[in-house]
């Protein structure tokens, strides 16, 4: 038991006679008391009982942390140790709950949510005004008001009437008698002995109310068995028509529980399925290859500048679907695969008078590197993303759809709820998938929704498509956390795999234990960097090699049994469509595809060379005379600019073509056997005669032939969007210790007995320009401390600890106590001095 005398009296003097680890551990917790600094220990214990900080702390408590802050809301203020756990345990008591309970009540003292000693704990005030049961504000607890404040407004007659059929002796005064009664309540022999005699439509009316709500209604003549509860305190009248259960009833039929359920410790993250670590590794380097060529193809797509920016930003559900169909995928697949291209910084708008989405320069240098450090460029922008495409088609809160790309898609809770699912699936054996809903499980435990549980709660919603996306993205394989995604979080690598001790089997179960899993600190961006270097090692050896060659088959197809060079692959795009793509793509050579290599500045002898150098099987003849009647016919029209014009050497097929009828629409008139002239622009012209069955060429105003490529659309350089930060960032060591060191400092000055005591309100005594000089020069021959007040140059007052060591020029040169470093202070900035005592 320790002495009330030696007991802090308020939060600050706890804080007062903590440590400056301590301190630093609650500054790490709860960033927002730092911003800006404190000037010393009462003001941030001030600021830690404001109410938008307390709200803060509360919502980042686990499940058994705030029933225990709860539980404390309805005791005594102060409360000893014995009575919170009574509550958390209850009569009969509960090991679990007796193990747990002193790390809740260490968690809370940390944050300081809770302050005093083990024989008087008290709630913050704010947290105790949130948390306490009210009509506005009912209480998760289920409790109602104590049988005091629920008897503050009634008449003492009324009160007398109440002890006496209860059975107890009436007493002088109305205070006494609702002691008396609230004896009786918290008195488990004499309540069970009241309630024996207790008709059983009452017990009734009590077991309805006793886990919550507490409150009913009644009618002005109430019936029998609410009357006899009426009659005996058992129910107590709030408001006209209104009864509720008072607290210490309801704790008795309760056996003592302050909660229905209470959960010391978190649910296991059960595994559901098993598989061998290398089929995991295999599977995820296959989705992570997959997301590689996704990414390529949807940039491809968008090569010449991609849809139309939205007037109110984000891409159209037109041009969605569209890039749903070019990508082979769903909607809402094709919205992540966008999101991450953009969360990445590989595609922005372009910032032109008609804006459209196009590459950035970033894609250029991202295609130069490797495949595995591709990937983990990748999925280190989703990790750390708060742009959220699960959101897509939604609504916000004006009721307008939220579009990708558009704004409103940030949820700042989104990186925090990726990377601790992430940890989750980390700390289970290697191999092993967890089911979803044991996942949200844990998570609703460790971040508990404050008010009615809902099924659709944010951190829900993102833990679902956390798993989902890690699955595409290939960071985990067949639901389980792979060996580079493992890395990427910044673990230790994985022991090497022994495949005996992980059977491959879905119906395995494996033990999971129920300590809470610590989340790790965030990493820092070098450790970051380090983390995504050392997934992309763990990748490479997993990613297939690229070929150099494919098979070309006599159907006018060429099949790429695996990933293709990139000179073979982007010549292979030119020269043949894509027929259908999976584990191996299959190209298709066409008239058109042809001539869109011809027109690309190729000849015929340039593409059957290059079908000969990468074929691992003969060119079909087919293929051989598709190139060559193509080349032939190529560039025998010839079109230019004149509004445009077309010329050939055969004035059989210029007669041929006036008397097309589909040549109606391109208003040709013949200027010479050789020459037919058009009102159309020379592009409409080509495409006409190509649609018409010809292969003109296009020519420049010289007469060479015009080689056409497909230029690509790049938008300035443009950086990756920022993650909308979860509330002040988490200071680093070197701002944590500047910190407390200012707190300290400033606590000091502010503390410390003065030889002249200062005026009423504690502020610093002004001193004159001559005193505050000999009070300097005084300080630095006896090597006194000394408390100042100073102004700075942009007028900002503060109070200042010094030990002067020279005075000369107007200036003193001090050890400053809160920078804990050497200064200059000009003389004329301070404002006021006064010696500390020798104490």
């Amino acid at each position: 038991m320790s002495d009330p005398a030696s007991s802090p009296r308020s939060l600050a003097e706890a804080l007062r006679a903590r440590d400056d680890a301590s301190l630093a551990v609650l500054l790490r917790a709860r960033p927002d008391l730092i911003t800006p600094v404190p000037t010393d220990l009462t003001q941030l214990a001030t600021r830690a009982g404001t109410r938008a900080s307390v709200v803060r702390a509360l919502e980042r408590l686990d499940r058994f942390a705030l029933q225990t802050a709860e539980a404390l809301a309805v005791a005594a203020d102060p409360a000893p140790y014995a009575e919170l756990l009574a509550l958390m345990a209850g009569d009969e008591g509960d090991p679990a709950v007796e193990g747990a309970l002193p790390r809740a009540v260490a968690l809370l003292r940390e944050q300081a949510l809770v302050w005093g000693d083990d024989d008087r704990l008290r709630l913050v005030r704010t947290a105790r005004e949130l948390l306490t049961p009210s009509p506005q504000h009912p209480s998760p607890t289920g409790l109602g008001p104590t049988v005091r404040e629920a008897t503050a407004g009634m008449s003492p007659g009324r009160i007398q009437e109440i002890v006496t059929a209860a059975g107890l002796p009436s007493t002088h005064d109305a205070v006494s008698a609702v002691t008396s009664l609230t004896d009786l309540f918290t008195d488990r022999r004499r309540m069970a002995a009241l309630l024996a005699g207790a008709p059983a439509d009452s017990l009734d009316v009590l077991t309805r109310l006793v886990w919550g709500p507490p409150y009913g209604q009644v009618t002005a003549d109430p019936a029998p068995r609410l009357r006899w509860l009426l009659d005996r305190g058992l129910l107590l009248p709030t408001a006209p028509g209104t009864v509720v259960l008072p607290r210490e009833v309801a704790l008795h039929l309760r056996g003592g529980h302050a909660h229905r359920a209470t959960e010391p410790l978190p649910p296991a993250v059960e595994a559901a399925a098993t598989h061998r670590p290398q089929v995991v590794d295999a599977t995820a380097a296959g989705q992570a290859y997959t997301a590689l060529a996704t990414i390529e193809e949807l940039l491809k797509d968008w090569h010449e500048g991609g849809p139309a920016v939205l007037r109110a930003g984000g891409l159209s559900v037109r041009d969605l679907k569209r890039t749903a169909v070019a990508l082979d995928v769903a909607e809402p697949v094709a919205a992540f695969w966008v999101e991450l291209a953009y969360a990445a910084g590989l595609i922005a708008a372009d910032g032109e008078a008609d804006e459209r989405y196009a590459a950035t320069p970033a894609y250029d240098e991202w295609l130069e590197h490797s495949p595995d450090l591709r990937w983990a460029r990748l999925a280190a922008a989703w990790l750390a993303a708060t742009r959220t495409s699960g959101l897509i088609g939604g609504r916000d809160a004006k009721d307008r759809t939220l579009s990708a790309l558009g704004p409103g898609l940030d949820r700042s809770a989104a990186p925090e709820v990726r990377h601790r699912v992430l940890t989750l699936l980390a700390a289970l054996p290697e191999g092993a998938a967890p089911s979803a809903e044991s996942v949200l499980a844990r998570l609703r435990w460790e971040r508990p929704l404050r008010g009615p549980q809902k099924d659709d709660d944010l951190r829900g919603q993102l833990a679902r498509w956390t798993l989902a996306e890690a699955e595409m993205l290939g960071v985990t394989g067949r639901g389980a956390l792979s060996a580079h995604g493992r890395a990427l979080l910044g673990a230790p690598e994985a022991r090497p795999h022994r495949p005996e001790e992980h059977p491959e089997g879905p119906g395995d179960k494996l033990p999971v234990h129920h300590r809470p899993t610590p989340a790790p600190a965030p990493l820092s961006p070098p450790e970051q960097a380090a983390a995504a270097a050392t997934a992309a090692r763990l990748l490479a050896p997993l990613l297939p090699a690229p070929l150099d060659h494919v098979l070309l088959q006599a159907d006018l197809t060429a099949v790429a049994p695996g990933p293709l060079e990139r000179p073979l692959a982007d010549m292979l795009g030119v020269l043949a469509d894509v027929e259908s793509k999976g584990g191996a793509t299959v190209y298709r050579f066409t008239p058109g595809s042809v001539r869109r290599a011809l027109d690309a500045g190729q000849s015929a002898s340039d593409l059957h060379a290059f079908l000969s150098a990468h074929s691992r099987t003969p060119v079909p003849q087919p293929l051989t005379y598709l190139i060559d009647d193509v080349a032939r016919r190529h560039g025998h029209l010839r079109v230019g600019a004149a509004s445009a014009y077309v010329r050939c050497d055969d004035d059989a097929m210029l007669n041929e073509i006036l008397a097309d009828k589909r040549a109606a629409g391109l208003r040709l008139r013949c200027l010479a056997p050789t020459v037919l002239a058009a009102q159309a622009d020379p592009a409409a012209l080509l495409d006409g005669l190509r649609a018409m069955g010809f292969a003109p060429a296009a020519e420049s105003a010289e007469g060479d032939v015009l080689i056409t490529r497909a230029l690509a659309h790049r938008t300035p350089p443009r950086t990756a969007p920022e993650p909308v930060p979860d509330g002040p960032p988490v200071p680093d060591p070197t701002l944590l210790s500047a910190a407390i060191r200012a707190i300290r400092a400033g606590d000091m000055a502010a503390t410390t007995p003065h030889r002249q005591p200062p005026p009423a309100g504690g502020e610093l005594p002004r001193t004159s320009s001559a005193e505050t000089l000999a009070t300097m020069q005084a300080a630095v021959l006896t090597g006194d401390a000394l408390w100042i007040g100073y102004v700075n140059a942009e007028g900002a007052a503060s109070q200042r600890v010094i030990a002067p060591v020279r005075v000369e020029g107007g200036f003193v040169t001090a050890y400053d106590h809160t920078a804990d470093e050497v200064r200059t202070y000009p003389l004329h900035r301070i404002t006021g001095v006064a010696e500390l005592a020798d104490d």
